[in-house]
């Protein structure tokens, strides 16, 4: 009898010191500023890849809206220049009469800085276009990207069509 109160007081001493080793464990982990950095990395690059996307689609049955959504995905100098040319841009593409479907295929971050709030991305993407007349066309490009921080996330602040080497 003793023995077998003696062998459950040593395992229940063993089972406390194993959940104070893995709380602890736990507790170092998520005050961890490597995860705190992969969090913010694996958010500035879904948002940069949505917003990515959002700026090569537009629908031309409601061009309005499509603008609308272009600048609710940028911030910055990019989101002042679309703005300044919101009445111009939307003259053109309702002429033009050009939906277009985009989607990000690859895209990567190559630069984040967690305290200034600043990332870089680059990305391939596939856009669909559907003119008013005519069939449809596939294009793919590249592009470079300053996102920044907002409070409603990251946003698109520049963008730069990249050029595909020849060599």
């Amino acid at each position: 009898m003793r023995r077998r109160q003696l062998v459950l007081a040593l395992g229940l001493v063993f089972a406390l010191a194993l959940c104070g080793v893995s709380g602890w464990s736990y507790a170092r982990a998520r005050g961890d500023g490597d995860l705190a950095y992969a969090h913010s990395r694996d958010a500035a690059l879904a948002d940069g890849r949505r917003h990515l996307a959002r700026l090569n689609s537009l629908d031309a049955r409601d061009v309005d809206k499509g603008l609308a959504a272009w600048l609710d995905a940028t911030t910055g100098p990019l989101g002042d220049e679309l703005r300044t040319t919101r009445d111009k841009s939307a003259r053109i593409l309702k002429e033009q009469g050009t939906t277009t479907r985009a989607e990000v295929t690859d895209a990567a971050l190559t630069e984040l800085d967690d305290r200034s709030g600043t990332a870089r991305l680059i990305a391939t993407v596939r856009i669909e276009a559907q003119p008013r007349t005519g069939g449809p066309t596939t294009d793919r490009k590249r592009f470079e990207a300053g996102l920044t921080r907002t409070g409603g996330g990251w946003k698109l602040a520049s963008l730069t069509a990249v050029a595909v080497g020849t060599g």
